[in-house]
This record gives structure tokens, C-alpha cells and sequence, in this order.
């Protein structure tokens, strides 16, 4: 059942995915629904309601993914950063957490799946120093826009965005950003049988555009 309706949701979501990418995605899917039961890894507690809340959740922000080097800051158990990984095998993505459970949860995942271009990291956010700098931050319930921006600047390529998952939006948050920032889009996402909002805020530096 959950094969047919894994199918179902990523057609209508107009996302293209192999066979053998929707069974790593099945099976990440009864790995989070195995191990919550244990580490109490989401508050979702049904595998159907972690389908749609979780990996269709994550899965529809694949399209707007651009560079090679991603980070998933305040990653949980690897949403959206292992949805996207197995979507996306040609791009890498580490998974920062702070909380050791979830890291193992993670790395028992990328075992189980095979998963080549993921790394787990265990380490808070603003104390973690990467030898080389992302293209994309990603972050998924993590903390407002501007918390987002000021823990997380120093892993930013200089031509580098931030994409940050968000349900509803509100405008004060959207212009209380710093400064040297902007808001270069807000995508309105479809989340099959998810009657709720969905939003993908991409977040640029200034410069990227010419200004000063």
C-alpha cells in the first residue's frame, strides 16, 4: 500500500524518481517509523502520516536545489537531508545535529541504504567549522530567518543561499532578516494530503545582486 501511494504523491508532486530511489525512500521511511518507537526521533507517530509529513515534506523541495554542496542544519532524523541525498545522488549533503541519538539514527540509515553522499555530524550549529563551504544551507523547522542567518553565515559559500523550509509565513519575520541579506524568492510548495501551508524561503546575500 505504502508503494502505491509513495507513486501516487511524487507524481503528483511532479517528481521524477527510479524504482530503486522510492524503495530507499520506503525504506528510510520504515526505519524513522522502526527506531521512533525507541529514540522518539518525531512527534509523528503513523508511517502513512510520516509519508506525507515527512518524506514528501522533504521530497518537494528537490527542484529548487542548485550547487553541490548542501547542508541540513538542525537535521533531526535527516529531514529533509536524506530525502533530498537519495533524490539527488549526484550532490552531497552533511546532516548537522546536536543531539547524539539522532546521529545514529542517521548513520544506521546511510548504512541500511547504501547512501554514498551523506555525512552525519554531531556538533552544534555555531561550532562547527567546515574545511570547505557550502553552496546551500537548508533548514527545516530549525529557527527563525534571522536566528537561520546569523548561526549559520559562516557556512556559506560567498555566492551561497540559504532555502529554509517554513509553514506559514509571516511578514515581520520575512523583513527582520540582517541587512546585508534578502529575500530573493518565497515558493509556495504542494504537499499531497497536506492541508496546510508549505513555503520555501530562498535567502541571498545583497552582493549577488550588485548592490552595495
Amino acid at each position: 500500500m505504502l508503494v502505491n501511494q509513495l507513486s501516487h504523491y511524487l507524481s503528483e508532486s511532479s517528481i521524477i524518481c527510479s524504482k530503486e530511489q522510492q524503495e530507499q525512500l520506503l525504506n528510510f521511511v520504515s526505519l524513522l517509523h522502526k527506531w521512533n518507537k525507541a529514540y522518539n526521533l518525531t512527534s509523528v507517530r503513523s508511517i502513512e502520516q510520516m509519508l506525507v509529513r515527512h518524506i514528501m515534506d522533504s521530497a518537494v523541495v528537490s527542484p529548487y536545489l542548485e550547487g553541490n554542496r548542501f547542508i541540513d542544519v538542525g537535521s533531526g532524523p535527516g529531514l529533509p537531508g536524506i530525502v533530498l541525498a537519495i533524490l539527488n545522488p549526484d550532490k552531497h549533503f552533511v546532516l548537522l545535529d546536536s543531539l547524539g541519538k539522532r546521529i545514529r539514527f542517521q548513520t544506521q540509515v546511510r548504512f541500511e541504504l547504501g547512501l554514498k553522499n551523506i555525512e552525519s555530524c554531531h556538533s552544534r550549529v555555531e561550532d562547527y567549522q567546515p574545511e570547505k563551504k557550502f553552496d546551500t544551507v537548508l533548514s527545516r523547522a530549525f529557527a527563525s530567518l534571522q536566528d537561520m542567518i546569523l548561526w549559520c553565515e559562516h557556512l556559506l559559500d560567498e555566492k551561497g543561499r540559504f532555502l529554509a523550509l517554513k509553514g506559514k509565513l509571516h511578514s515581520d519575520e520575512l523583513q527582520s532578516i540582517p541587512e546585508h541579506f534578502h529575500v530573493a524568492q518565497v515558493h509556495e510548495l504542494f504537499v499531497p494530503e497536506l492541508d496546510e501551508q508549505r513555503h520555501l524561503v530562498e535567502v541571498i546575500k545583497h552582493d549577488l545582486y550588485g548592490d552595495t
